[in-house]
């Protein structure tokens, strides 16, 4: 807990929740909600749910600090009392204050229900005690004696006493027996003498007992909850323990150990201590029988002020100056193991085995119990040997300690059975093996594993800093760490698997091992059993347990619900729980749990929702088609869900909304269905929809039904235009003339590349200079003419010299009907829910059935096209003279009617059913490949750079960017299929031919190759002889930012791109050197050294030689004469050319003996690394970091930095190594 430390070392509060706020005064639980009211110096009562650490409500009428606060057992109410003399009693349903209490003269400090009568009981400045009732909102008694503040007051909770305790030394036990008799009086006068009662002392009240023993003011006392027992907390630093019985009361004992004022003290609910929490910024807990003090608890700024404790639960919390904690003193999780049928747990100082066949219980053996005085000293963890039936108990006693029992066959069952275990220090202790067991050594961070006579067989170093281990296997143990886990084989000293985690506290494994979860606090991660990551579940209430059933799902428990998670992590509630238990088993639709008592329960749970959601993951179509027929599963969860994975049209047998079913249907692509629930709608914009998905499925009688329903004359037009369709084009001609629509008669005049008809529209709109432009375009020339003379002088000029381009309509892309589409087989929902049956007797009641199988009642089309600029009917041609009224005909427009409307209930959805997508081939690389490159190629680059930061802790990914790209483009092409549609992408997969399987997908063709490294290569070392060294550094640069994201394909190419490494993280250093070396111009010796260091990088023999030369040279300038000797003779000894080794020869006759006029950080003798960041020598046996990508070595003060040669990873981080193959995965 953040801010409480604790006296005795290794043991923490355990801190449920905390507040940031002004000093807090009053503190009371809810009996039933996981709620606290906490009253504030600053007046304000805030309302907080402890266990989502939320809060709920603030109430803030009381004029100054609130002192004491108080929950009704059962109603919705709760009492304040503070500074402004008044008392408030609210309901917190309704958020508002429902009356005041007036009466005090001073502060209240204290305010608290009655658990059974209506009685509110207050302690003030104003040296008396109030109880008043709340029902009757008057005061029924004062209670006066005390002669100075009453510092609290409250209620026993079973007899009818109250205690008090006072700044005069005393506390105060009254008798409120007659209380009980007392009735409110009827009349004023009556009235009048109970005020004077209640002003002077009455009858009603009185004192039974006066303590005294405190020598200073007394802040705080409270009655045991069972026990004759007081326990009271004073100004004099003391806590004082009274007993009383029916005619006296005395002091017991007096416990010592806070520093300044004890604020407040109660005896614990459950267990038999005594907590205090006082001024000195400490909480205490003391032994209530041995009368000593257990543990402290301290802050560091805060002093403590309250102290409540929790009608039902093991909980309490603390006020102090700067907010609040809920705490627990010891952990109420009972340690226990399942091995078969049978489960191991302690209880009560026993071992008990528990069959879940029979749900028979019985004791095993004894525990013995802790020897030391302190909390959380009990068992924590259990682990059970089923063939040697043994077990191993771990305790927190003497920092971490385990008990082993090897338990005879015989006395199971017998409660008396004794036995002296074999005991042990270590952290955590599990069993690994039938008669082996794995202890954690903290200290060293070792697994000594021991037999069953507690002997050691061996140790094993843990390839991370533990702070517990768990089973994972035979010979295998769970390392937890702070932020991961990883699986270690101690046998063969190998990580069989490691995960990045957020803390775990339990680990669940599968029956058969084949999955784990890890839990944590907030958090559920399921892995393989070789942690690989399957998927990542938040919670925001505690996890408190979990267990796998038969069918693989996880069922979970938090604090107040079970709940399941799915292998694809999807969750849900299966039930809420009143208590906190934590699960053993699950079997079937019961769950065996244990509560915080140690008594174990069967829960029946309903398992129906999260078996279909199983058997829709695993694409059990049959268990989901039978689930639908026979169970009751529905609501919007379930329909949602559905929509979500995918499969809308399961969900449609779920709906009878037809708005939800509308939906549905157009995301299922069911147009029989969409048809039907538009009709019902008859929605414009539903209506639109269907058009666009009809045309989307090519279906043009149901688009064209659609946009006549909407009487959308444009796109019936184009939609005409584009299924060449002429005649019914030039009926919507005729109907734009009837609407007097000139832009529409234009538009679909030109769709019918009828130009005679497009100058008339134009004459007739009085364009006249467009008429004639467009007759004299299209060499109509007697028309031309004619426009001509009535334009007179304003006839439009024609450009010259130009061809004309005519205005015509593009060639249709089909020229009638529907497009063509592909027959596949029905999907399995098609056919088990399909309702027909062939019987005659079923297809009545499936006609009856709310399926969507009716037939298309579409509106006569004379309705359809009517309106109020419609009223005339439209003429054919000239006219028709057979037609007495004369007018337009309509019924030549021949739309479809009812008889001709198109169907796609019947022979359609039988013959054709949309397939379903599959998965792209993208998907597919990045689902079976671990390797960076596939992953870039496949365009998904955060998985590529998160695969990259975890094997080669590469964290700088910018020069990597043109290489991404490439890779992303490389693999990809695009094929153009028609004019006017867009580009299709298509995947470019490696060594693919055309007797390949279409259903075997290839890994991708990648643009970087191995094979293009050796130019690269040898382009580098060219740039290196010829002197050009940015240009080399450059090119070795670019291998090293290339390599990560290559792939080859056997293991004899792993070792070779490894070796390019090593060539390429030697040049750049040893360039990167000589770079900074020439940059150096004013310090002779820093210049020597550096071009020492460059001979210490392992080059080609070329390329030494002339780095040799070069240093030498330097050296003997500098006259460090012995040096440049040195590298005279390794220059010699590297096969030199005639004028490189007479040079070398001149030199060492030169210097011969001669000592250096400086002295270098620089010394042959003794092996060293150059320091990639500094450029100083690291010498063998010196601490030093490296670079998990390129092997650079560094200097520790640089780690975390990132490396400077390859410019890429981080100095020191973490990285599993570098994966560039598909053999190293297997």
């Amino acid at each position: 807990m953040q801010g409480v430390n604790c006296k005795k070392r290794g043991i923490r509060m355990l801190t449920k929740f905390e507040t940031k706020s002004n000093r807090v005064k009053g503190l009371s639980f809810h009996s039933k909600r996981p709620w606290i009211l906490a009253s504030l110096h600053s007046g304000v009562i805030q309302l907080w749910d402890y266990r989502m650490g939320t809060l709920i409500d603030r109430f803030d009428e009381h004029e100054g600090p609130v002192r004491g606060v108080h929950f009704h057992k059962s109603q919705p109410l709760f009492v304040s009392g503070g500074d402004d003399y008044k008392i408030k009693v609210w309901n917190y349903k309704t958020h508002r204050c429902l009356f005041t209490l007036l009466g005090h003269l001073d502060y209240i400090r204290t305010v608290q229900f009655h658990d059974e009568h209506p009685w509110i009981v207050s302690a003030s400045d104003d040296q008396t005690i109030r109880i008043w009732n709340w029902q009757s909102r008057t005061c029924i008694s004062v209670l006066t004696g005390h002669n100075h503040y009453v510092m609290c007051a409250s209620f026993h909770p079973k007899e009818e006493l109250v205690v008090s305790a006072s700044l005069d030394q005393t506390i105060r036990v009254w008798d409120i027996s007659a209380l009980r008799k007392k009735v409110a009086p009827a009349d004023d006068l009556l009235r009048l003498g109970q005020m004077n009662t209640d002003l002077f002392g009455g009858i009603d009240a009185v004192v039974k007992y006066v303590l005294e023993g405190h020598d200073r003011g007394v802040n705080w006392a409270s009655f045991h909850p069972s026990l004759p027992l007081i326990v009271s907390g004073a100004d004099d630093r003391q806590v004082k323990i009274w007993r009383m019985n029916d005619t006296k009361a005395w002091e017991v004992d007096t416990l010592r150990g806070h520093m300044n004022n004890v604020s407040s003290v109660l005896f614990h609910a459950k267990q038999d201590i005594i907590v205090s929490n006082s001024e000195d910024k400490s909480i205490r807990v003391w032994d209530a029988t041995k009368r000593t003090g257990i543990q402290t608890f301290r802050r560091e700024h805060d002093r403590f002020w309250i102290l409540a404790a929790h009608p039902e639960m093991n909980l309490l919390a603390a006020g102090h100056d700067s907010g609040m904690i809920v705490f627990k003193l010891e952990r109420e999780r009972p340690a226990f193991s399942v091995s078969g049928d049978t489960l191991y747990y302690v209880k009560d100082r026993f071992l008990h085995a528990y069959e879940f066949s029979s749900q028979k219980d019985s004791q095993v053996v004894s525990i013995r119990r802790p020897g030391s005085i302190s909390l959380n000293q009990g068992p924590r963890t259990l682990s059970f040997s089923s063939t040697e039936n043994a077990v191993l108990v771990c305790s927190d006693v003497d920092g971490g300690s385990y008990e082993l029992y090897v338990i005879p066959k015989d006395v199971v069952g017998r409660g008396d059975y004794m036995q002296d275990a074999r005991k042990g220090v270590g952290a955590s202790a599990v069993f690994v093996a039938r008669n082996r067991f794995a202890v954690l050594d903290k200290s060293s961070n070792q697994a000594v594993v021991k037999n069953l006579k507690n002997e050691i067989v061996k140790k094993s170093l843990l390839p991370i800093v533990t702070d517990a281990i768990y089973y994972a296997g035979t010979g295998n143990v769970l390392c937890r760490a702070e932020d991961r886990v990883v699986i270690f084989d101690l046998q063969q000293r190998l990580v069989v698997g490691e995960l990045q985690t957020p803390s775990v506290k339990y680990v669940v494994w599968s029956s058969d091992m084949e999955s784990v979860a890890l839990l944590g606090k907030h958090a559920i991660i399921i892995a393989s059993k070789k942690l690989v990551h399957r998927c990542t579940l938040q919670e925001a209430i505690r996890v408190k347990s979990g267990a796998w059933d038969e069918k693989g799902v996880f069922i979970y428990t938090t604090l107040n619900h079970i709940k399941y998670c799915l292998p694809n992590g999807d969750s849900g509630i299966i039930k809420t729980l009143d208590d906190t238990v934590y699960i053993t088993k699950v079997s079937g639709n019961n769950i065996f749990v244990l509560d915080r008592d140690g008594k174990s329960r069967v829960i029946s749970i309903d398992s129906t929702e999260y078996i279909f959601k199983l058997s829709l993951l695993q694409k059990r179509y049959d268990h989901v088609m039978n689930m639908i027929k026979n169970s009751q599963l529905c609501g919007q969860a379930v329909i949602s869900y559905l929509q979500q994975k995918g499969f809308p049209e399961v969900a449609l047998h779920f709906v009878k909304d037809e708005k939800t079913r509308f939906n549905l249907a157009i995301e299922s692509g069911n147009i029989q269905i969409a048809v039907a629930s538009a009709k019902e709608i008859d929605d414009k914009d539903h209506w639109y929809r269907l058009g666009v998905e009809a045309l989307r499925q090519g279906n043009t009688s149901i688009v064209e039904y659609a946009y006549q329903r909407t009487k959308n004359f444009e796109r019936l037009s184009f939609l005409y235009l584009i299924t060449g369709n002429r005649e019914k084009l030039s009926k919507m001609l005729r109907i734009a003339e009837i609407k007097n629509d000139i832009m529409g008669q234009f538009h679909n005049a030109m769709y019918l590349g009828d130009v005679h008809e497009r100058i008339k529209i134009l004459e007739n709109a009085g364009q006249l200079s467009l008429a004639y432009v467009t007759a004299a375009t299209h060499g109509l020339m007697e028309i031309a003419q004619r426009l001509s003379t009535e334009l007179g002088e304003n006839v439009p000029s024609l450009p010259e010299g130009k061809e004309h381009s005519l205005l015509l309509p593009p060639s249709p892309l089909i020229c009638s009907g529907d497009w063509p589409l592909l027959r596949v087989m029905r999907g399995i929902f098609d056919n088990g829910l399909d309702t027909r049956k062939e019987a005659e007797d079923e297809e009545e009641e499936a006609a009856n059935a709310d399926w969507g199988e009716e037939e298309l009642d579409i509106v006569d089309v004379d309705g359809m096209i009517q309106d109020a600029d419609i009223v005339a009917e439209l003429e054919d041609g000239t006219g028709n003279e057979d037609n007495e009224e004369g007018g337009w005909d309509l019924e030549d427009l021949e739309l479809p009617a009812d008889a001709d409307t198109p169907k796609v209930s019947g022979n359609a959805r039988a013959l054709f059913v949309a397939p379903n997508p599959g998965m792209p081939v993208t998907q597919i690389w990045i689902q079976k490949s671990s390797l960076a490159g596939e992953h870039a190629a496949a365009g998904d680059f955060d998985t590529a750079m998160r695969l990259l930061t975890r094997q080669l802790g590469i964290q700088n990914f910018a020069p990597m960017k043109p290489l991404f790209m490439d890779l992303f483009v490389g693999s990809q092409t695009y094929i153009n299929a028609f004019a006017s549609a867009p580009a299709m992408s298509t995947a470019v997969e490696k060594n693919w031919s055309e007797s390949a399987s279409p259903n075997v997908r290839r890994p991708p063709a990648l643009v970087v190759k191995f094979s293009q490294m050796d130019e690269k290569l040898k382009a580098a070392y060219r740039a290196t002889t010829d002197g050009k060294f940015p240009e080399a550094l450059r090119l070795f640069l670019n291998i090293l930012y290339t390599i990560p994201l290559i792939v080859v394909d056997s293991r004899r190419e792993v070792d070779e791109v490894k070796e390019l490494i090593e060539i390429a993280r030697e040049y750049v250093l040893g360039l990167k050197i000589e770079v900074k070396r020439k940059e150096i111009k004013d310090n002779s010796i820093q210049q020597q050294e550096l071009a020492a260091y460059f001979t210490n990088c392992k080059l080609q023999k070329i390329h030494m030689r002339l780095v040799l030369t070069n240093a030498m040279t330097i050296c003997y300038k500098g006259r460090n004469y012995a040096t440049a000797a040195n590298f005279a003779r390794m220059l010699l000894e590297s096969s030199p050319t005639e004028i490189q080794a007479k040079k070398a020869r001149q030199v060492l006759q030169l210097c011969g003996d001669k000592k250096d006029a400086n002295q270098l950080n620089y010394d042959y003798r003794n092996p060293f690394v150059v320091c990639g960041e500094t450029y100083v020598p690291i010498y063998r046996g010196q601490k030093d970091a490296s670079c998990p990508y390129c092997g650079a070595r560094f200097v520790p003060a640089v780690e975390g930095h990132l490396c400077s040669v390859c410019e890429l990873a981080v100095i020191g981080a973490d990285a599993s190594g570098l994966l560039c193959s598909p053999t190293q995965s297997r």
